[in-house]
């Protein structure tokens, strides 16, 4: 039924499916503020936010960026969950705009005023929240309420970003209250889709050993990720919570070995997740490091969100692109090049912190490489995303077949 209604859907494409707008606004957004961002940092560059420049940063990255791909995901799955209709033309329009405004306000907070820019910042989350809830009460699909309830921990860290910024003068809490829902997010989500999608490739094409399917370890690993980050959130230099970062880190090297990824080479949409995930550890055990003081914070958090939600959200939004859209499941040389570009940022974006005395040089190919691949994304998804199917398929290096 919800793909009836979007297969008869009269107006423009890009408002046919919540992943079209949401993926590629928040592609270009994350291109463009980095762009911004590296003039930035180094005092080139200012914005009438009411915020510091690092908190403008992290804020238009975790509460801006991300909260739009979580949008696009979310209202895109919920359809398949519930067996209800999707949010699509009008409705997904003006949600699209509550985001944009939210953008708007937070880049002029010291003209507008911060309260005012933090009720139309938060107004996009509150209504997510709501929507979602609406469609998943109503489908009576109770079992991924959890995933609403990790949006609205979103929200209320996005609130808290607001004040403690204000008030303190810089956040702090705020930004690891954001990236502890993301990692909780791309463990839970990852956990599910990466052993699904690689099983059914590999009983397709490379038959053989199997992923472990999403059981009783991997609730228990989440579980305790989530207390690993509780601790995190209230003491990130303790060791105490040091040590729990590295059990945790540990276990999460498990649970990705049971996926069996390294079966996965010869398909890059796969891949691709398997090398996001890996990230996932890595924060837990750079943020172990940082609790034992061996390591600043910072490399712990870029492994989570340059790495971690960067990787995996352009290998959700590359692959669900394709497949809702009817196109082949297959990863063009574009798509690669996109891959690659965002590896390389993760990985530079992580050694300028351990590495300080090359700091510069690294920041600015973490830089380069974010930016090409959002950038690159919305370029090559960008007319497939607002409906243009022929001209995208060619930009993606996808075959057209003749009229």
């Amino acid at each position: 039924m919800a793909g009836t209604r979007t297969r008869n859907f009269e107006g423009w494409p890009l408002f046919a499916n919540s992943f079209r707008p949401f993926f590629l606004l928040a592609a270009i957004q994350a291109g463009l503020s980095i762009l911004v961002w590296l003039p930035m940092f180094y005092g080139e560059l200012s914005v009438t936010s009411a915020f510091a420049p690092r908190d403008w940063h992290v804020h238009e990255m975790l509460y801006g960026f991300l909260p739009a791909v979580i949008t696009g995901f979310l209202f895109t799955a919920i359809p398949n969950w519930t067996g209800r209709l999707p949010i699509q033309g009008t409705s997904l329009g003006a949600l699209l705009v509550v985001w944009l405004a939210g953008r708007a306000a937070v880049t002029l907070s010291a003209e507008i005023g911060w309260a005012f820019a933090l009720v139309v910042d938060a107004a996009f989350l509150a209504l997510v929240v709501a929507a979602a809830t609406r469609e998943i009460i109503a489908g009576g699909n109770w079992r991924n309420l959890p995933v609403v309830v990790l949006v609205l921990v979103l929200l209320a860290g996005n609130v808290g970003f607001h004040l403690e910024a204000h008030y303190e003068g810089a956040a702090d809490v705020g930004i690891r209250v954001g990236v502890s829902v993301v990692v909780v997010m791309i463990s839970l989500i990852g956990g599910r889709i990466i052993p699904s999608f690689t099983r059914n490739w590999l009983v397709k094409f490379n038959p053989g050993r199997l992923p472990v399917p999403f059981g009783r370890f991997d609730g228990a690993v989440i579980g305790l990720s989530a207390l690993a980050l509780i601790a995190w959130i209230v003491a990130p230099l303790n060791t105490i919570t040091g040590a729990v970062m590295a059990l945790v880190g540990a276990l999460h090297l498990v649970r990705l070995a049971r996926w069996a990824g390294d079966r996965t080479m010869r398909e890059r949409l796969l891949v691709i997740l398997h090398i996001g995930y890996t990230f996932v550890p890595s924060g837990f055990l750079l943020n172990a490091l940082a609790g034992f003081g061996v390591l600043p914070p910072s490399a712990g958090i870029h492994a989570w969100m340059t790495g971690a939600a960067g990787i995996m959200t352009l290998a959700v939004m590359t692959r669900a692109s394709l497949g809702h859209t009817g196109q082949a499941l297959t990863a063009s040389p574009a798509t690669q090049g996109i891959y690659v570009a965002i590896i390389v940022a993760a990985l530079a974006r992580v050694a300028a912190v351990v590495l300080p005395a090359h700091s510069d040089a690294l920041l600015h190919i973490a830089a380069c490489g974010w930016i090409v691949a959002f950038l690159g994304f919305a370029v090559a998804f960008g007319p497939l995303l607002a409906g243009r199917p022929r001209r995208a398929l060619a930009i993606i290096g996808v075959p057209v077949p003749a009229r």
